[in-house]
């Protein structure tokens, strides 16, 4: 409302002595007078939002956050393919027959970057440096041995208190109950009879890295390798038979304080961690 639709009243103003500006009244009675005079439509114009919000699918498309991961920078991967070829042949005399880079997950659910390769009669296991680009370790694993492989998602402890999404894959090569109890119990065990492995962060940041980050692609590889050492082994009169299940992984973890700091800091990775200083 305005103080001009009021009839019979007219607006006043008070003024002091020495007051030589208007006051609000005065600006209102001019305005009104304005308006008898010459009536102007006054209107309010809207800018349209020139803002646009958009939803990324995967956050490692962007590439700074890709550049991160040592394993991305130009020359890396292939460096790496290279010197563990060079390693197998000259350390056991096999030939790769396929390579990959998945995550494994440890028993105490930590996060671990790894290179898995492929031959006719081995399973290979490597951290690889990708900072110094140098093999640190290899992990062996006959394909003989191995007799059931598990599909499927990862699964917890009620009480467990750090829980993963996601679904992965476990090799087995031993049993589980034959696991001693120290073993199973110490983050840094080797004598685990089994390798459980998810896929890799970097999928999804190139078609290289989309097909050497596949898990589906790796399964099928290792299970078609897995029955071929199977039918060619000298066994102990026994034919073996390679189990395919799928069914929930579970990982027996329930503090899981190591595993939340490391993953949650990427500490398994080759990454660049920007400048530390005291």
């Amino acid at each position: 409302s305005t103080i001009g639709s009021f009839e019979g009243f007219q607006p006043v103003s008070l003024k002091q002595e020495g007051d030589d500006q208007p006051s609000e009244t005065d600006h209102l009675s001019m305005e009104e007078g304005d308006q008898d005079k010459t009536p102007v439509r006054r209107e309010i114009s809207r800018q349209s939002s020139v803002t646009k919000s958009t939803l990324c699918p995967n956050p490692y498309h962007q590439p700074y956050i890709s550049r991160k991961y040592f394993v991305t920078r130009p020359g890396a991967i292939e460096t790496a393919l290279e010197d563990l070829k060079g390693h197998i042949a000259e350390t056991y005399g096999e030939t790769i027959q396929g390579f990959w880079l998945l995550t494994e997950i440890d028993h105490w659910n930590n996060e671990k970057e790894k290179i898995l390769l492929v031959t006719d009669k081995t399973l290979l296991i490597c951290k690889y440096d990708f900072i110094m680009l140098s093999c640190v370790q290899v992990q062996r694993v006959p394909l003989s041995a191995v007799y059931r492989i598990c599909l499927g998602k990862f699964v917890f402890p009620a009480i467990s208190l750090d829980k993963r999404p996601g679904e992965g894959l476990r090799i087995y090569w031993g049993s589980p109950e034959e696991q001693s109890l120290l073993s199973r119990w110490n983050p840094w065990s080797t004598e685990v009879p089994y390798a459980t492995f998810t896929e890799h962060p970097m999928k999804y940041t190139s078609e290289k890295f989309l097909e050497i980050c596949k898990l589906s692609g790796f399964t099928s590889k290792l299970v078609s390798a897995i029955q071929n050492a199977h039918k060619n082994s000298a066994g102990s009169g026994r034919e073996k038979e390679l189990m395919v299940l799928t069914q929930p992984i579970l990982i027996e973890t329930y503090t899981g304080l190591m595993s939340f700091i490391g993953n949650r800091n990427k500490l398994g990775y080759s990454l660049a961690r920007g400048s530390v200083g005291f």
